[in-house]
């Protein structure tokens, strides 16, 4: 099928198209092809905020675009692991646009489309973390993506988590505070290490400690040692994840790198790349786009 095929598809009618991250969803609307509405909001993923928080915000986001008509709605979401977690959030989006088929995917198979790609592996680096790839024939696999309690790896959050495990670390040596503490305790707005502890565990979100990983890479880009190595352990730890995932899949690539770190953290995707190599893989691409402009591709595909 050629990209003209695809393309006459997808314009037959008026589709939405959501990315669900753990720290906010956009909705796009497409008409005959051309984006006619486009709205963010908190997130809806009820893995990361309550599920009535998430019918709030799905509430807000529908709200704000124009859906009349919609004959498809395709949602990309972190987290979505099972059948049931998928007709979780079917039921979730159904109500707003009624009538209307509604799929749902993991957010990584936004990525890969994004890039143009029908094959080939993509990797999150946001607030989380994951890798997933298809081949040729269809096959399927992933790697990663259990969630910031059980790994993340890679992700903003285990950045975040991380420096505060290292700050503490030389609280508990009786080590002075470094430029990478300073700067932490400064984005908390604390006045001593000691008071991590509490502020970790009462009161903040995965969102908040995600968005603290610019942090650690100003501290890198100054030269600070520990958040060098930081760095080149979440490369690392992504690299391994896509390197899993190709290996599974027989794939050399092409590798697709994207969410909020991974297209825009040049020492990350450095890092990355450097890691990516040492496993025999070297067809990588930053995605330069949102991931929800992989949506129409992935909608033509499930209109064939």
């Amino acid at each position: 099928m050629n990209k003209n095929t695809l393309k006459s598809r997808s314009a037959r009618s008026r589709f939405v198209g959501l990315d669900i991250g753990g720290s906010k969803t956009r909705g796009i609307v497409w008409s005959d092809g051309v984006v006619t509405s486009d709205s963010s909001v908190g997130s809806t993923n009820v893995q990361n905020v309550s599920p009535e928080t998430a019918v709030a915000n799905m509430a807000a986001l529908f709200a704000e675009l124009e859906v009349d008509g919609a004959t498809h709605v395709l949602a990309g979401a972190g987290g979505v692991d099972t059948d049931q977690d998928a007709f979780a959030l079917r039921s979730l989006i159904a109500p707003f646009v009624p009538g209307a088929q509604v799929e749902v995917v993991h957010d990584t198979r936004l990525l890969l489309a994004a890039a143009g790609a029908t094959s080939g592996v993509a990797v999150i680096a946001g607030t989380g973390s994951a890798a997933w790839g298809i081949n040729d024939s269809g096959e399927q696999a992933r790697a990663g993506g259990w969630g910031y309690l059980l790994g993340d790896e890679g992700s903003g959050y285990w950045l975040a988590r991380e420096a505060v495990r290292y700050s503490l670390r030389r609280m508990d040596a009786g080590e002075p505070v470094d430029a990478l503490t300073a700067s932490l305790l400064d984005y908390c707005g604390l006045a001593e290490p000691q008071s991590l502890i509490a502020h970790f565990h009462q009161g903040t979100s995965r969102r908040y400690w995600a968005a603290a990983s610019p942090v650690i890479f100003a501290a890198a880009a100054s030269g600070h040692e520990q958040s060098l190595v930081l760095v080149d352990r979440a490369g690392a730890d992504l690299a391994k994840m896509a390197a899993e995932v190709a290996s599974q899949l027989k794939i050399a690539g092409p590798v697709v790198l994207g969410s909020g770190m991974g297209s825009n953290v040049p020492a990350l995707q450095e890092a990355f790349r450097s890691h990516l190599a040492q496993h025999g893989l070297d067809q990588v691409q930053v995605l330069g786009q949102d991931p929800i402009f992989g949506i129409p591709l992935l909608v033509a595909q499930s209109l064939v």
